[in-house]
């Protein structure tokens, strides 16, 4: 395939799909003790092969990733949000987005070949830029990293039209190196990989909320949770997605965990507040409703109308009318 116009490193480099390899000049050595605590040959034999269209490797790679998470998906439907005509190729911003857009959790895969590929030996199939060309004359790949063998250092690819490339670590690290080590996984919902970090995740969780089913984004809260418990975001965000889900009972719980963590957090008090009124316990909501409103700070405004609505409807409700007195014997 022909080479793509170099765009510059500021532009965080558009991609073109190539086919063959050119060897670069040097190469770095591979890493000391890479592969020392992993397993000595993984190999996800699983994870679907989609082979590429011309310039298409960006959806054929992340089509593979969400089926391999268990999305529907296909590098034709994937297409239109991915590929830019004027590039020829996919920009790794859209490969995240196109990602969330299918519902799907996307986090930054570790920059180490270590880290990269314990997270393939714990069973995620791992997206990876690599130059297939020259510094000076790019040809941007996306491919999929499925596996490796350590006595043959060898690295197992879905790439291309190749559902099985065994390329040599020393190449990989080499076309890999010059993307700066981008990499990309997709999430199951409830299996939070180990590399994960907390502000990336509080961050995709957030801007996922509008594209997933809310069941999948209570099991990517549990998990968040249970991995970070004192994380305020993640707190309210499990609370919020059983609630949408209608398991008031349980977000009721789930705020009033993050509630003892976070006992001034007026977004939490509002939250329970309106949690709590759901299930017509009104009186306790109100008290809530008022502790929101002490709090202050920015959501003060807010928790205002929670508590003045809690209040009407406590307004409307009937007095309860006394228990009868109980007959003697």
């Amino acid at each position: 395939m022909s080479a793509i116009t170099a765009f510059g490193r500021a532009l965080r480099i558009g991609i073109v799909c190539v086919a063959g390899l050119i060897a670069g000049c040097a190469t770095p050595s591979l890493e000391q003790g890479a592969f020392d605590r992993l397993p000595e040959r993984v190999e996800l034999t699983e994870t679907p092969f989609f082979p590429q269209q011309r310039h298409q490797c960006g959806p054929a790679s992340l089509a593979t990733a969400l089926v391999a998470a268990g999305h529907a998906a296909s590098p034709e439907r994937l297409q239109p949000q991915l590929y830019l005509p004027q590039r020829e190729g996919s920009l790794q911003a859209e490969m995240l987005s196109a990602a969330r857009r299918q519902g799907a959790l996307a986090l930054p895969a570790p920059s180490s070949l270590e880290g990269m590929l314990a997270e393939v030996a714990a069973g995620r199939p791992v997206v990876v830029l690599q130059n297939l060309g020259l510094s000076w004359a790019p040809r941007w790949h996306y491919a999929v990293v499925i596996g490796y063998d350590r006595l043959r250092e060898e690295i197992l690819l879905r790439s291309g039209v190749t559902p099985r490339e065994a390329m040599a670590v020393r190449t990989f690290q080499h076309t890999w190196a010059r993307s700066d080590n981008w990499a990309m996984m997709v999430v199951p919902p409830g299996a939070l990989p180990q590399s994960a970090q907390q502000g990336q995740v509080e961050s995709a969780l957030a801007l996922l909320e509008k594209f997933a089913e809310p069941a999948a984004m209570i099991e990517h809260y549990r998990a968040a949770v249970r991995r970070w418990p004192d994380s305020l975001v993640l707190g309210i965000g499990l609370g919020n997605a059983l609630s949408v889900r209608g398991r008031q009972a349980d977000a009721e719980q789930a705020l009033r965990s993050t509630l003892a963590r976070h006992p001034g957090s007026a977004v939490v008090l509002n939250n329970l507040a309106s949690v709590l009124q759901m299930q017509d316990n009104l009186k306790e909501a109100l008290v809530f409703a008022e502790m929101a409103v002490e709090a202050g700070g920015d959501w003060q405004a807010h928790a205002r109308r929670t508590r003045d609505e809690i209040s009407a409807a406590l307004a409307k409700t009937p007095a309860q009318a006394p228990s009868p007195p109980s007959s003697g014997d």
